[in-house]
């Protein structure tokens, strides 16, 4: 795995972000966008990509699934998939591009609690630094394993 520090890669993918939204915003109104992953949290070494949440009401998750297919975004594969939450890739900003779409006040509202108490903690987010610089020669699998149970003993400390 091949990890960027911050000065390398945020402000990049901070104007990306806004690109994106502009897009998406060109062709579905009524939604909640906000950047989240690494790429959001001050200081945090990233793999680089650019993550993307993007609320909706129930009626709608669909909807903005099919109207996001329509300019050029597809189902992530091997990845959680509910009838609250769908990732989504794109190749045509020729970068790692991915958003959430996520039904408001499901579970995975848990994306914007993480970054927004990560962003309090830069304790936190040189920890988790440390930890994705320790995985610089596992295999994608492997990192994601390491993280996520780092990651979840965050979230659980934050809902108590």
């Amino acid at each position: 795995m091949k990890f960027f520090e911050p000065e390398e890669y945020q402000d990049k993918v901070n104007e990306l972000f806004e690109k994106v939204r502009e897009d998406i915003f060109n062709c579905i109104s009524n939604l909640r966008f906000e950047h989240i992953g690494a790429s959001s949290i001050k200081g945090s070494v990233s793999k680089g990509d650019l993550d993307i949440f993007v609320g909706v009401k129930k009626d709608q998750f669909n909807l903005t699934i099919e109207k996001l297919k329509e300019i050029g975004f597809t189902e992530k594969e091997n990845t959680l998939r509910t009838n609250e939450l769908c990732m989504m890739v794109t190749d045509k900003y020729n970068y790692d591009v991915a958003i959430q779409i996520v039904v408001n006040g499901s579970e995975f509202e848990d994306f914007i609690k993480f970054r927004d108490f990560m962003m309090t903690r830069p304790d936190l987010v040189e920890e988790l630094n440390v930890l994705k610089r320790s995985c610089s020669d596992f295999t994608p699998d492997e990192y994601r394993a390491k993280k996520s149970n780092w990651v979840e003993g965050i979230l659980k400390n934050i809902k108590n």
